[in-house]
């Protein structure tokens, strides 16, 4: 058998990766889009790199865009196949995955407007809505350490990877030749210490890994650090700057996470007395995705909700749904913190507020997630003083802010003790994914020390032979 790297392969996003058995049998991990990756970005998500109608099995490791978000692509492409995965990722695709194929009609017709005017040929979207309906209908549940046959000789089991609810580490028992192979994709690995789930669970012996590595070479500090720099920055830019905070956040995972921080202050008696809105009807519907498998939280969210039903709201909290009413706060001079899709400033409606915005030093801009370094929320991480924004040249006069510990990324610390429960010795290879080089090469040197001897690279489209 061998295995090949279509995407998050020496960058973050677009993960997929390829197991081909010597019997002709495809399984597809993942088949996310990639993001925030300048003008290459629309011709990445064109092409897979392979044939989607060769495919017999997907495996989605959890939700995210980046993960999950060529999906209805590769359906209309010719995929037939099921695609397995758990409840609440299930349930969160289904909204995702609308929401982005209105966004590829939106765009798609938005350029074409242009088109049209320079005699160019149509711009078509990378997928539309039917074609996301009918993916979601092929979705299969797997619930979490139940082994599941999908083929002959092939069986998937799932562990909680803490990284968002629903998110699995995928491990695949394959026969074959005689011989039984283990291989194990991590999916994204989340923190030990999350706020809000459960900590990533331990697997059986694997003898290959794919592992994520996107703060390969970082560390976080604690999440109760997170909580006081919020509150401070709140007030510093409300209250005594009279500005706004405007908080590019993903709709699922961080927007939640947030969204309990705050509730945290106010049961502290400690919350900033304003105004605060999530701009984003995807995210209000990820949040009640998010309230509805509440067995997936973590104990301390489950007793605080003893005494709290919804730890996700609070006084002055708002959910923006209306566009007309989104736009509204553009115009509105009150201080206020505006909480916004997408986390990487490349998309939705908190770019429009990051425009509006960004040329006042009353206000902040506050990162709180991974950015690509080519997005906007990267450049701005990055300390560019001019920023390109609907093809107009902003001046960056808002306070740049960041909140590295909010990541759901795990840092190199998460990563090795996710590790924890495998026997170096008996790992015929790591390879490593979800990550940029430099980076990669930095867990790599850890991952040796540790005593995981062959630890690889893939880059984009490489095909490994697996020693079965």
């Amino acid at each position: 058998m061998h295995i090949s790297f279509h995407g998050a392969a020496r960058n973050v996003t677009g993960s997929k990766h390829l197991i081909s058995l010597d019997n002709g049998t495809n399984i597809l991990l993942d088949c996310g889009m990639f993001q925030g990756m300048g003008e290459e970005t629309d011709e990445l998500n064109e092409h897979f790199g392979f044939n989607p109608a060769d495919v017999d099995y997907l495996i989605l490791s959890h939700a995210h865009i980046d993960h999950s978000g060529l999906i209805p692509r590769l359906v209309s492409q010719g995929f037939t196949g099921p695609i397995f995965c758990t409840a609440p990722t299930m349930d969160l695709s289904r909204i995702l995955l609308m929401d982005s194929a209105k966004i590829q009609e939106q765009d798609a017709e938005f350029s074409n407007r242009n088109r049209k005017g320079r005699g160019e040929k149509p711009a078509t979207p990378l997928y539309n809505e039917e074609d996301a309906i009918k993916a979601i209908r092929q979705f299969k549940i797997v619930e979490y350490n139940t082994d599941q046959p999908i083929a002959d000789d092939v069986i998937i089991n799932f562990s909680d990877a803490g990284h968002i609810i629903g998110s699995a580490a995928v491990h695949i028992e394959i026969k074959e030749n005689g011989k039984s192979t283990r291989i194990s994709f991590s999916g994204d690995v989340g923190r030990y210490d999350d706020l809000i789930l459960r900590s990533p669970q331990r697997f059986p012996q694997a003898d290959y890994i794919l592992l994520e590595s996107t703060y390969g070479d970082s560390l976080h500090k604690n999440a109760e650090a997170a909580e006081g720099v919020l509150k401070e920055l709140i007030i510093q830019t409300c209250k005594i700057r009279k500005g706004k905070v405007i908080i590019p956040a993903f709709s699922v995972g961080r927007t939640q996470e947030l969204l309990y921080l705050l509730n945290g202050l106010e049961e502290k008696g400690m919350l900033p007395d304003v105004k605060y809105y999530v701009d984003s009807p995807l995210s209000a519907k990820a949040t009640a995705v998010v309230k509805s498998h509440q067995d997936e939280l973590n104990r301390n969210v489950q007793k605080v909700m003893e005494n709290d039903l919804d730890p996700f709201h609070f006084k002055n909290l708002t959910f923006i749904h209306d566009s007309v009413q989104s736009k509204a706060l553009n115009t509105n001079p009150e201080p206020c913190v505006i909480i916004s899709a997408s986390g990487m400033a490349e998309a939705g409606r908190v770019k429009h507020h990051i425009r509006n915005n960004i040329g006042n030093d009353k206000n902040t801009i506050l990162m709180v997630g991974y950015c690509e370094p080519k997005s906007l929320g990267g450049r701005l991480q990055s300390g560019q003083k001019i920023v390109h924004i609907f093809g107009d040249e902003y001046d960056v006069k808002a306070e740049i802010r960041s909140i590295r510990s909010m990541s759901a990324h795990g840092d190199y610390e998460d990563l090795l003790k996710f590790l924890d429960c495998q026997i170096p010795e008996k790992v015929k290879k790591i390879f490593l994914v979800h990550g940029e080089y430099d980076v990669q090469n930095s867990l790599k040197d850890r991952l040796i020390e540790k005593g995981f001897e062959n630890v690889e690279i893939p880059d984009r489209h490489q095909k490994i032979e697996l020693d079965n």
